[in-house]
């Protein structure tokens, strides 16, 4: 049990206890016996510990375990059951001593350490980047990235594609004691077979056509830190052995290179395909796979993890913050939308949603009905609003008048809106009785007004576009709209 809590025997029957050390020594566990007299002082000295409690004669046990309620006692014999209404007493120990039943115990009290609250709020204050979520699975993946980061342990980190392994990876090495070295990722099915060795490796000046200086590799590149391989399942066979080779003796040459390099480097890799299976398919090493997957660790699709979108998209919106200089707010229908997304994308998907969401209503509140159409799993019932007859009036004054160019649009809208209400006073101060088109009465009025224009200046457009207050283009355009041209 090394780097677990004390572990204590107390019991007044002298012979029991001298067996119950014998047992222990034998088995290779470290522990002390203790006494009435430094109980008390062992225990406030180190509150966390595993107590093997058995005769206490004047003492009163419950009075000692509720004292210390961040020990594990474990009781010797039937005439303690009655301490099981403790929560922190693990277990009763029976004579004779058996090796299974004690090792079971041991391994429950150190579970009842490790999950102590006051561990989690330690847990909690462990700095980890971009690794948000309190779902179980998220609560796993920290406590696994904590567990091995302290190690040299070679670490495979699996999931589907979009889930944050490289993520996962730079937790492990900010978190390990080469946090100070450099952290070097490389994309094994990025990169050219035939360039991947020198990618790696680094070469010598000429030892290829086009190597016109010495380059070092990623190895050279991570010394002291970690080297993350991602995508290793896209490694080719042949670089599959020359890799083994590295992992196995810790030693490399450059392309073209005779001196030996030290493998300075801490491994992680990733992949989102089915190492095992292609290992039957004969296009993994198995051997390779074994080196690799020491300490695997398995990121969770986002569907699995849907609970955590509202800590996910606020972290990713806070990423996107400098880029694009605003925010988007979602409502809860909105949220409950996008929880019922299947996510094929995983994060990656969530995130370039969230950055089209931002491009598109920036620093607004965006509900189901602003999602694009494949994220809305809820009814679209949203608020359609009611605008004024006067707003209404002028917003039809511009559409008669739209093109494709919209700053011209809103100069032929304003030009014609004031000369249409003069002409229409002029033309007729009343309606008619059997009413009008608006809209092609506009029309015939725009065509009017062209013409006139056009022929007072014996159509050459840059003066009429003058008179008639327009842009020259946005005449032309008109002309080729009513076929204005000047006739032969």
């Amino acid at each position: 049990m090394s780097e677990n809590p004390n572990l204590y025997i107390f019991d007044l029957q002298a012979n029991r206890a001298e067996r119950l050390a014998t047992v222990f020594s034998f088995i290779g566990e470290s522990y002390q016996l203790l006494t009435s007299e430094t109980i008390f002082d062992k225990l406030q000295l180190h509150p966390a510990s595993v107590v093997i409690l058995g005769a206490t004669d004047a003492l009163e046990p419950a009075v000692l375990i509720r004292q210390f309620p961040a020990s594990a006692f474990i009781v010797i014999g039937e005439s303690l059951s009655f301490l099981l209404e403790h929560a922190n007493v693990i277990g009763i120990l029976s004579e004779p001593f058996a090796y299974a039943s004690l090792t079971q115990l041991l391994r429950d009290a150190q579970q009842y350490h490790r999950l102590l609250p006051t561990h989690k709020t330690l847990d909690s204050q462990v700095k980890f980047d971009g690794m948000v979520g309190q779902t179980p699975a998220m609560q796993k993946i920290r406590f696994l990235i904590q567990q091995v980061a302290k190690t040299e342990a070679n670490v495979l980190v699996l999931g589907p594609s979009g889930t944050g392994k490289e993520v996962v990876a730079r937790n492990i090495h900010l978190l390990s004691n080469r946090a100070n070295g450099p952290f070097v990722p490389i994309n094994c099915g990025a990169i050219p077979a035939e360039l991947l060795e020198s990618e790696l490796f680094g070469h010598e000046k000429g030892a290829f056509t086009g190597a016109i200086s010495t380059r070092k590799g990623r190895f050279e590149l991570a010394q002291g830190g970690t080297l993350f391989l991602d995508e290793i399942g896209d490694m080719p066979q042949p670089m599959q052995v020359k890799l083994l080779r590295v992992l196995q003796e810790r030693i490399f040459e450059r392309v073209g290179g005779s001196q030996i390099l030290k493998a300075d480097v801490r491994i992680i890799a990733a992949t989102h395909r089915d190492l095992e299976s292609m290992i039957t398919e004969g296009s993994f090493r198995e051997d390779l796979y074994y080196r690799l997957n020491v300490f695997p660790i398995e990121t969770p699709a986002l569907s699995q993890r849907v609970e955590d979108l509202p800590l996910l998209i606020n972290e990713l919106l806070n990423r996107q913050y400098p880029s694009h200089q605003a925010k988007i707010k979602f409502t809860e229908r909105a949220i409950e939308s996008l929880k019922m997304h299947s996510w094929p994308g995983n994060v990656r998907e969530l995130s370039n949603l969230l950055e089209r969401m931002v491009i598109m209503y920036p620093d607004q509140t965006v509900d189901v009905a602003e999602l694009p159409k494949k994220y809305q799993h809820l009814e679209v019932d949203t608020y359609q609003p009611v605008y004024p007859e006067a707003l209404q009036e002028r917003d039809l004054l511009n559409s008669l008048f739209q093109t494709e160019e919209t700053e011209e649009a809103a100069e032929l809208a304003m030009a014609f809106s004031s000369t249409t209400e003069l002409t229409m006073v002029q033309l007729s101060q009343d309606l008619p009785e059997q009413g009008l088109d608006l809209k092609e009465f506009l029309a015939e009025l725009e065509i009017r007004f062209i013409s006139q224009a056009l022929e007072r200046h014996d159509y050459i457009v840059a003066r009429a576009a003058e008179i008639l207050g327009l842009r020259r283009t946005t005449l032309v355009e008109k002309m080729r709209k009513y076929n204005l041209g000047k006739e032969e």
